[in-house]
């Protein structure tokens, strides 16, 4: 059922219940386990854009298996490299656009469809080996479904050095290093935060190389307010009253905005903008050009989100209220019982991961699109439930008011992460995946 609106947009259901399932899952950026749904529109040969849609889908259900709960940005990075690789492979055949980061263009009459399949197939055979036999299953029906012959194959051998090029680009680009977390507990910085307190997960984020940027504090915010300021004491008393888990002042539509956002972000955005793109029937390079702008832009927005967290290094919301005593803020007062409605995921509260993601997404998809109605089917693995979003300030608002709500940012978290996603987005389409000039398309 499809609900109009934004934060009034959802097909509302039991929240005592809701509240009880989410908070048994952990609250993260981008990773609890699900799957994505099937159903991404049959593929025949007038629609090869399916291929592209179904090869996300793929790429969803093979990263998100693969990390399972991981309350981290990790995901964002994975979709971003399967897509540029997809974008170069149907680019490059199709034209149009610049390519990423790549000058060999694809033979003329090949398949860009036995293209982007073996583009994606490849590149998440190299990251995910161990999804091979599932991989390879789904590659061999793409391929099945195409016409054999010459094109088929010219596709197929460009599409590997597409996937080649984009892993070669990455290799050195800090994944998996070692990067400390050496900040000592004192008022304002971050500690482990309840009920699992573990560390900070996933630091190497922070100095991971961009897919786009030229650096990730390349868009680093100014900061989090002094914790002496008025704005810090507005901060808390918003989370104290709309975000506690017990006795909060949220209305139940505002509770279910919380859940909503609750869980896999990135999985939301795939699902939603494959919808997006089989209802629209835009062709396969135009679809290929709105995932590669997304999943870069999102990839970036983490990598970004976690530079600010490792270098202001801010506590969290339930840290800061239980520990209010020590803050030496004469308007903020602490509750030693506090919980958030939502768990707190191992990272630090500046900047929030959830807004800096949905803002660049929102301003990929606006910028691809040319207009500021983003028109997405958005689903919650949470609630159960699918909200339409007309436009990307709508969107935007619930992702900030939800995180809020959830207990597990502060609003200037929320807010500043929200301008720094915006703002990377907005360079990026200025540097990548420009239409040709002079070359007009409709794949």
């Amino acid at each position: 059922m499809r609900i109009i609106g934004g934060s009034g947009s959802v097909r509302p259901r039991r929240v005592a219940l809701l509240t009880q399932c989410a908070v048994a899952a952990v609250a993260l950026l981008t990773l609890t386990a699900a799957t994505s749904p099937p159903d991404t529109g049959p593929r025949v040969p007038a629609d090869p854009a399916a291929v592209v849609r179904e090869w996300n889908a793929i790429a969803t259900d093979t990263v998100t298996a693969a990390l399972g709960p991981r309350p981290s940005g990790q995901a964002a990075v994975w979709q971003g490299f399967v897509s540029v690789a997809v974008y170069n492979a149907v680019v490059g055949i199709e034209g149009g656009y610049t390519l990423y980061k790549w000058r060999e263009r694809g033979p003329a009459g090949a398949s860009s469809a036995a293209a982007a399949a073996t583009a994606a197939h490849d590149v998440l055979l190299t990251y995910f080996p161990a999804s091979r036999e599932r991989l390879d299953t789904a590659y061999a029906d793409s391929l099945a479904a195409l016409p054999a012959g010459p094109a088929r194959d010219r596709g197929v051998r460009y599409g590997k050095r597409a996937a080649a090029r984009v892993v070669g680009l990455r290799e050195g680009d800090g994944r998996f290093a070692d990067v400390p977390f050496t900040a000592s507990p004192a008022p304002g910085v971050w500690r482990p935060t309840p009920p699992a307190f573990q560390p900070f997960i996933d630091t190497w984020l922070a100095r991971l190389r961009p897919l786009l940027l030229t650096s990730p504090r390349q868009f680093r915010p100014g900061g989090p307010p002094a914790l002496s300021s008025a704005a810090y004491a507005a901060d808390i008393r918003e989370l104290k009253v709309m975000g506690a888990r017990t006795g909060s002042g949220r209305t139940a539509r505002q509770t279910e905005t919380a859940l909503f956002f609750g869980g896999n972000l990135v999985a939301q955005v795939q699902t939603a903008v494959r919808d997006h793109a089989a209802r629209h029937r835009l062709g396969i390079a135009r679809t290929a050009r709105l995932f590669a702008a997304v999943n870069a832009s999102a990839a970036d927005a983490v990598v970004t989100a976690w530079d600010a967290k490792l270098h202001y290094a801010f506590w969290r919301p339930v840290t800061a209220i239980r520990l209010a005593g020590t803050d030496g803020n004469p308007a903020t007062t602490p509750d030693p019982a506090w919980e958030p409605l939502l768990p707190t995921p191992p990272h630090p509260d500046y900047i929030a991961g959830h807004t800096t993601v949905a803002a660049a997404v929102t301003r990929a998809l606006t910028g691809v699109l040319g207009t500021s109605r983003i028109d997405l089917d958005v689903p919650s693995e949470i609630t159960g439930t699918t909200r339409y979003y007309r436009t990307a300030d709508d969107f935007n608002q619930d992702v900030v008011d939800a995180r809020v709500w959830a207990g597990v940012h502060s609003r200037t978290a929320d807010v500043d992460g929200r301008r720094a996603g915006t703002r990377l987005a907005a360079w990026a389409l200025d540097h990548y995946f420009r239409p040709v000039a002079g070359h007009g398309t409709t794949g």
